[in-house]
């Protein structure tokens, strides 16, 4: 079983994410090495792929956009997302890793 490193805060989670860009569609594929590994449609230019990926966290968690930050690895691959306004069990749940073992 996979560890999956989330950490919970007042009021939201972060977790560290694996961005795969330029994929024929948007999806979380499960975990790689303690990230969860998303692929995005966007191309890894101007900042789409990072704007395609906040809106579908945004989306997928039932939060706003501005709840969903990208607070490290802006130009890198893997980047270090804060969510607010939801918990570890919300966020495993709606991203379909509920059955991971959960490391906080």
């Amino acid at each position: 079983m996979a560890q999956f490193a989330i950490r919970e805060f007042d009021g939201g989670v972060s977790f560290t994410a694996k961005v795969v860009p330029g994929s024929s569609r948007t999806s979380v594929c499960g975990l790689l090495d303690g990230m969860v590994k998303i692929k995005v449609s966007a191309a890894p230019e101007k900042g789409k792929a990072n704007e395609c990926l906040v809106g579908f966290l945004a989306k997928q968690l039932g939060v706003r956009k501005k709840a969903v930050s990208i607070v490290s690895g802006l130009n890198n691959p893997v980047k270090e997302v804060v969510v607010s306004g939801i918990g570890v069990g919300a966020l495993t749940e709606k991203l379909g890793l509920s059955e991971v073992d959960i490391s906080q």
